[in-house]
């Protein structure tokens, strides 16, 4: 059994804002004006999962926390080290070694004394998926690119519970997004992971998520990329950019504000190259365009 472990409102640390001094209205008062006071107090109630406390999955939990959403439930089962530095919140040479889901519990109560919080200290499994997402209104994902057992888990879990879900993958210096809806098209069905290798799940991963493949141009050192390692460059810029667009799908789909694309439509903004990309892929990686991509990927990497 995987171990959780329930963060109580004002469960403070001494050097955070004294809880008698905090006001959810003061706090979030600027959103107001982009969000009603009613949606505001919506927010205040919804609770949103996050598997991943590393790249993405920090900076997530910080940008909702900041948008006044009051309840999550997170998981993650590693520490920081000197490699996090470069683009996950919570990596500072004061949390070497700790906890990184302890450590952005206490960064979301920091912004919001009176959030909830539900941790998993050892991640999710088969074993505790269902109190993860016990009372969740939308799944964001944070799991590691390589985590392919956990996320089809997570996902085939989503879709047949009718939860909504946000996946936003930081490619180079760009943001891509994937939403999958209930009763749409769902995780599997678009990237025909099952019954591949580890190295072709990663490959179907990528082209899926990014047909239009923004972010390649740009790559100066091919050698830093190896799929069969589990291993690729980032930056801190592109995991900003999937914040800010995983918080805008969030708030879309928590409050019914505003169309929504779920699969087979993906988005892609590169900041680096200027470009917004969005590409509709019936049949997802069926589709011939994204079948021929995958098949010169794989010549390419030999696999």
């Amino acid at each position: 059994m995987m171990a959780l472990q329930a963060v109580s409102p004002r469960s403070r640390s001494s050097r955070s804002v004294a809880p008698a001094t905090f006001s959810y209205a003061a706090a979030f008062d600027r959103n107001i004006g982009w969000l009603t006071e009613g949606e505001q107090e919506r927010l205040k109630h919804k609770r949103i999962a996050i598997a991943g406390m590393g790249g993405v999955g920090g900076i997530y939990l910080t940008t909702l926390a900041r948008l006044g959403v009051g309840r999550f439930n997170i998981a993650d089962l590693d520490t920081f080290e000197l490699a996090n530095f470069n683009r996950q919140a919570g990596a500072m040479l004061s949390t070497l070694g700790r906890p990184k889901v302890d450590v952005l519990a206490e960064m979301a109560q920091d912004i919001n004394p009176d959030c909830e919080l539900e941790l998993f200290s050892k991640g999710v499994d088969a074993n505790n998926l269902e109190r993860f997402f016990r009372g969740v209104d939308l799944y964001v994902d944070g799991l590691d690119a390589f985590a392919f057992e956990a996320r089809e888990m997570v996902f085939a879990y989503c879709a047949a519970n009718r939860i909504p879900a946000i996946t936003v993958a930081p490619l180079g210096m760009s943001a891509a997004l994937m939403n999958f809806l209930p009763g749409g098209m769902t995780f599997e069905e678009y990237f025909q992971l099952a019954g591949h290798s580890e190295a072709e799940k990663a490959i179907r991963f990528l082209v899926g998520f990014a047909p239009s493949l923004l972010h390649r141009t740009y790559l100066v050192d091919p050698t830093r990329v190896n799929l069969k390692e589990r291993r690729g460059p980032s930056t801190g810029l592109a995991c900003q950019l999937c914040a800010g667009v995983a918080a805008g799908q969030a708030v879309k789909i928590l409050l019914g504000r505003g169309k929504v694309r779920g699969a087979p439509h993906a988005m892609q903004f590169d900041a680096f190259r200027n470009r917004l990309a969005h590409t509709w892929r019936p049949g997802g990686n069926r589709n011939p365009l994204n079948r021929a991509a995958i098949a010169i990927a794989k010549h390419q990497l030999g696999i």
